[in-house]
């Protein structure tokens, strides 16, 4: 009888035993929402990235609506970023009632392109909101340049790039610093590291931290950990509108361990994206991610192009066919139903000008092509080399269909 062949996920946390007994410390201590273990983690994780302040929200998408916030995203502003990215990106900026003005990306690193930041800028421009994406930091010095040039404060989607690194003065940094003004990451499971879902805001601004604090909780102007540790009565007040975007001490617990593994995950990943890159290289027509000399990135997403002649959704479905999962390219928020109406987004051009039809823009062809000719395949800390040589030998075929 044949050996029966094992499917190879497209991605899968490393989680163990030192996160099962954290977790049930925490759940034991009676203390489960935000408290002790969150006030840990936040310290913890600045001290890993280099940042002076570390908010710990319940994931990436309220940590970017808490930043967009905090630098005065108002109704009727624009922000600059880039259609090619998970639809919460361009989400949380019409959570403010601005409206994402998307800009191209660079077809060799899937990031914004910052040649095209400039001609986007009009009056109503109030931020930057830069994307590192799949793990690939984007050009930081170019962006910041741009942003100290017309007063823009800049934004790190860092959702995807925990443990990714930065040449900055000849020396290495994390992303996270942050080089902006304010970062934010994910810890969806899909991530380099996980809490079951949950996020994090870092900056080296006090002002800023205390705002992503204050409106994380309601606007509570009291903490809940000073007033249960009160010997006094104390009556909180709710200064301005605030939300519910905590990230719980159980999360939190989970975290603290994840991130202890965290240098060895990107090794792992960075030697695993190594050997991809060999392994793929003699495919012909495939195009590979290019990690630019000023970047480390952490692999979190593993991209290919694919060959002119390939099909994406029939490579897709052959290798599912055989066990092997992947990913399409990253979305693209433009041509998604929730932003088919003209006045939900902009090119930078304005609507009187733009000759686009419904789901597409001339402008943003790098991100479309991305998009219909990219698959991303497994990657995760325990793919074993025999199940990544699988991965390669089943697209190699596929090619060749």
């Amino acid at each position: 009888m044949s050996e029966k062949i094992q499917n190879v996920p497209f991605a899968k946390p490393w989680i163990g035993e030192a996160e099962a007994e954290a977790v049930g410390r925490a759940i034991m201590s009676g203390w489960v929402t935000q408290g002790p273990e969150v006030a840990a983690f936040e310290q913890e994780f600045a001290a890993c990235v280099g940042a002076k302040y570390a908010c710990a929200v319940s994931n990436c998408t309220t940590a970017l609506h808490l930043a967009l916030l905090a630098v005065g995203v108002h109704p009727g502003d624009e922000v600059i970023t880039v259609s090619h990215s998970f639809i919460a990106t361009a989400n949380c900026i019409r959570y403010c009632g601005a409206t994402p003005v998307f800009v191209d990306i660079e077809p060799q690193t899937y990031n914004i392109n910052p040649m095209l930041i400039e001609d986007a800028i009009s009056d109503r421009t109030r931020a930057i909101l830069a994307v590192h994406q799949m793990g690939m930091p984007c050009d930081l010095k170019t962006i910041l340049e741009i942003g100290r040039k017309y007063s823009l404060p800049v934004i790190e989607d860092a959702a995807c790039a925990i443990g990714s690194e930065i040449l900055w003065n000849g020396q290495w940094e994390k992303i996270g610093k942050p080089h902006g003004d304010i970062a934010c990451f994910s810890f969806h499971p899909r991530k380099v590291i996980t809490t079951g879902d949950g996020g994090m805001i870092t900056t080296n601004n006090p002002e800023l931290n205390q705002q992503f604090r204050l409106r994380r909780q309601h606007a509570m102007s009291v903490p809940d950990s000073v007033r249960h540790g009160s010997k006094q009565v104390i009556f909180e007040s709710y200064p301005v509108l605030g939300y519910n975007y905590r990230m719980t001490d159980i999360q939190a617990a989970l975290g603290r361990e994840q991130l202890k593994r965290l240098p060895e995950i990107v090794e792992r990943r960075r030697y695993l994206g190594d050997r991809y890159h060999k392994k793929l290289a003699d495919i012909p027509g495939l195009k590979l991610a290019q990690e630019p000399t000023w970047a480390r990135s952490n692999w979190q997403s593993y991209c290919v192009r694919l060959p002119n002649k390939c099909d994406q959704r029939q490579v897709m479905q052959f290798m599912l066919d055989r066990g092997v999962a992947t990913r399409r390219g990253v979305m693209c928020a433009h041509r998604e139903e929730a932003y088919a109406a003209k006045e939900s987004w902009s090119c930078g051009v304005g609507l009187d000008e733009c000759q686009c039809g419904p789901g597409t823009c001339q402008r943003l062809k790098e991100s479309e092509l991305a998009q219909d000719q990219c698959i991303i395949l497994p990657m995760y800390h325990q793919l074993h080399e025999s199940e990544q040589d699988r991965v390669v030998a089943v697209l190699s075929e596929a090619c060749r269909e």
